[in-house]
């Protein structure tokens, strides 16, 4: 067996499993960097620390990574772009969900919404190139897409309504906003860990992408 090295460049299979892993823990480590319980995932900004850190950086790693990928068709390339944009207003316009909305709490929430939006899209491109492979294990990874991009359209329509009933449903459900931005993270992540190719059981030998920088031949 020989072994020879792989290009330099990060391919589209690490790119996407660098950030299903982002996306993944995003939430987690955001609540628990954080001194109190937070409202949402973007109030970490205005706990300082860790808290603050880990929101920036990583929203700024999945834009960085969003603007690199290109996927199969242009139009990946040109949702990719646009959901790296908006994820950047994310970061850039953080907002407190208990003060009264302002210039930033719209452009945050434009923003998220775009974000999301575009990610649940990027769900029905993957679902319907599973789809189309036909296998097993393609089926199994074309139920997982759908299963996350009806969560985060339902996590989109939730916090949608909330915010134009005045939180009516928030005020029922405490700390709602980052539960659905949770939820939506999660399915985020999932997907794209599913599309990286590495796991196995979803994936037939033959499409599973090895992540080590050599290959064998």
């Amino acid at each position: 067996m020989k072994l020879s090295f792989k290009p330099k460049e990060i391919d589209d299979h690490v790119l996407k499993l660098t950030v299903g892993l982002i996306a993944l823990s995003l939430a987690n480590l955001t609540a628990w960097l954080s001194a109190g319980s937070i409202g949402s995932i973007s109030a970490s900004y205005y706990e300082g620390g860790w808290a603050r850190d880990f929101f920036i950086g990583f929203l700024f790693a999945i834009s960085s990574f969003l603007f690199a990928y290109n996927g199969d068709s242009s139009a990946e390339m040109i949702l990719s772009k646009i959901a790296a944009v908006a994820g950047l207003g994310v970061a850039l316009f953080p907002c407190r969900c208990d003060q009264p909305p302002n210039i930033v709490t719209y452009v945050h929430y434009t923003s998220a919404a775009i974000m999301f939006a575009v990610l649940a899209c990027l769900c029905v491109i993957f679902y319907q190139r599973a789809r189309a492979k036909g296998h097993r294990e393609a089926m199994w990874r074309s139920y997982i897409y759908a299963v996350c991009a009806i969560t985060i359209v339902l996590v989109i329509a939730v916090l949608g309504i909330d915010n134009f009933t005045g939180g009516h449903l928030g005020s029922k459900l405490p700390r709602l906003t980052f539960y659905g931005e949770c939820a939506g993270l999660v399915a985020f992540g999932i997907s794209w860990l599913v599309a990286s190719r590495a796991l196995p059981l979803i994936t037939t030998p033959t499409e599973r992408v090895s992540l080590l920088p050599v290959r064998r031949s």
